[in-house]
């Protein structure tokens, strides 16, 4: 009996710390949506109620978990990107804000005028605290306002520029990359230039067409009496940052911004596939892995280059594992196998792979750092190219484009990170990222319910927050300084001359006489 009560004391102390979380990964991405996963169900082994929004559902989800599926009847959600949409210009990495546009525009336009999401928002709520994204999908922002809820905002991407000025976060040009460009440290006078009109030129862009995107269609839903969401946004308490320092460049963080870089890593369970695990562990040389990710498939690699890798290959000892859509491979020498999924994680820390493949995707580039790989990087869009630069800076990777892949220029990348040395500054980067305080998901978890235990957190959030441009640069203090400077000089200058004036002239005038 004694033991029945004591449960029921436990059970209801154990209800009494839950909240009821809202998480929304507005991105028809599994591979943004991965962090969100990680975090609803981390919450949820803390035995918090988690609603999960997402084009992604989690599959076998425990007991406590509610999901709202974006997905619509007929539409295709796979990712596709096919490799011949990117050149690698420089003129791509400032177009690449249509893209985010287009992902704004499927993301906060249909889907989000779902009558699924209707349903949701009728049926749904209270919530004690908001995961949402902050990157390109501001209309759900408007959950703030129709929940009354406080906000954890969710960068899968290092800090944007349009994102920094909304927490008062530091982003000064003159040594902080864009995180879309291809810049670790802009230390020419060119590169400065090009990271400033860069920056201005996505706020701009940012700010008149993605965020006016997001709010026509939030404002159907909640009516004239919505906030804009260019207000809204500055209620948002703190944000996660899937980033961290020893990754990309170090910069100077407020309170409200908290680094979880590496939350989507799971335990490494090894290797499930037995042909896969043979064929890796026979393997006398060693293994390569070459991936493009989730978004782009490998089927879309151009044929021309493709044949380049191969030749290069085929001159290797070690062998290749390719992540490849296609049942076949024309041309295929006998040390490369492909198949259509594999374990990443698995595979990357596994103690007899050498080398990584990669697009230069935020995960994949996170979990080469995490098992100590050296990776050759192939960066096709987006924050790739700074992902790269910063792998390559680090000491982690090498970086061809795949413009300028030819069969000696990939072999010869090839060679160098497998040197030795290579991988022992690989190794090195890794103890480096591992060495920290909390494992990155205990981080988000402590932040996202001292968000819901304290109502919200505006008092981590510095006095920069919403500081009109003039104040900020101190441009109105300067200005004032300069004409009381101005007026002071003045004065003297004619004070003096009329004090030697005075002197001089009545000595010329005796003279005279």
């Amino acid at each position: 009996m004694r033991l029945v009560q004591v449960l029921i004391l436990l059970n209801i102390c154990l209800v009494a710390w839950s909240y009821r979380i809202l998480v929304i990964c507005a991105f028809p991405s599994k591979s943004h949506c991965t962090v969100f996963e990680k975090i609803s169900l981390g919450l949820m082994e803390k035995q918090h109620d988690t609603t999960f929004v997402s084009y992604f559902p989690i599959e076998k989800p425990p007991s406590n978990y509610t999901s709202v599926d974006l997905r619509q009847p007929g539409h295709s959600y796979l990712n596709f990107l096919d490799m011949k949409m990117f050149t690698g210009t420089k003129l791509e990495k400032w177009l690449v804000m249509n893209l985010a546009l287009a992902y704004t525009k499927k993301v906060c336009g249909k889907d989000f005028g779902s009558d699924k999401i209707r349903t949701f928002l009728e049926q749904s709520g209270p919530f004690d605290v908001i995961i949402a994204p902050m990157l390109n999908s501001e209309c759900y922002l408007s959950f703030m306002y129709k929940f009354g809820a406080p906000v954890v905002g969710l960068s899968t991407v290092s800090v944007t520029e349009w994102i920094s000025e909304k927490f008062g976060l530091p982003s000064n040009p003159a040594y902080i990359p864009n995180t879309l460009s291809d810049l670790v440290k802009p230390t020419t006078f060119v590169e400065r230039i090009d990271n400033l009109l860069m920056g201005v030129f996505q706020r701009l862009y940012y700010e008149i067409l993605i965020v006016s995107t997001g709010e026509k269609t939030a404002k159907e839903y909640f009516g004239e009496g919505l906030p804009p969401l260019s207000k809204l946004v500055y209620n948002v308490s703190m944000l996660l940052v899937n980033n961290h320092f020893n990754v990309h460049v170090s910069r100077p963080l407020v309170p409200a911004v908290v680094e979880i870089g590496g939350i989507h890593l799971g335990k490494i369970c090894g290797i499930s596939q037995v042909d896969l695990e043979k064929w890796i562990n026979e393997s006398t040389h060693g293994v390569i892995y070459f991936s493009l990710g989730s978004m782009i498939k490998g089927h879309t690699f151009p044929d021309e280059k493709r044949q380049e890798f191969l030749k290069a290959f085929g001159r290797l000892p070690q062998r290749v594992l390719w992540k490849y859509e296609n049942d076949t491979m024309p041309g295929k020498p006998d040390n490369v196998m492909i198949q259509k999924w594999m374990p990443q994680l698995d595979i990357l820390c596994h103690p007899n792979v050498k080398a990584f493949i990669s697009h230069g995707g935020l995960l994949g580039t996170t979990e080469a750092v995490h098992c100590g790989v050296p990776v050759m990087v192939m960066p096709q869009y987006g924050d790739q190219f700074t992902n790269a630069k910063a792998l390559e800076a680090n000491g982690g990777g090498v970086i061809l484009h795949l413009y300028e892949a030819t069969e000696e220029k990939v072999y010869d990348a090839l060679k160098t990170i497998l040197d030795p040395k290579f991988k022992k500054q690989a190794e090195e980067l890794s103890t480096r990222f591992r060495d920290r305080p909390m494992p990155p998901l205990e981080t988000a978890i402590y932040w996202v319910e001292y968000v819901a235990r304290h109502r919200g957190a505006h008092h981590m959030r510095t006095a920069a927050v919403g500081m009109p441009l003039y104040k900020y640069l101190l441009l109105d203090v300067i200005a004032f300084l300069l004409l009381v400077f101005g007026l002071v000089f003045a004065a003297s200058f004619y004070v003096t001359r009329a004090i030697f004036r005075k002197l001089f002239g009545k000595k010329d005038k005796q003279k005279g006489d």
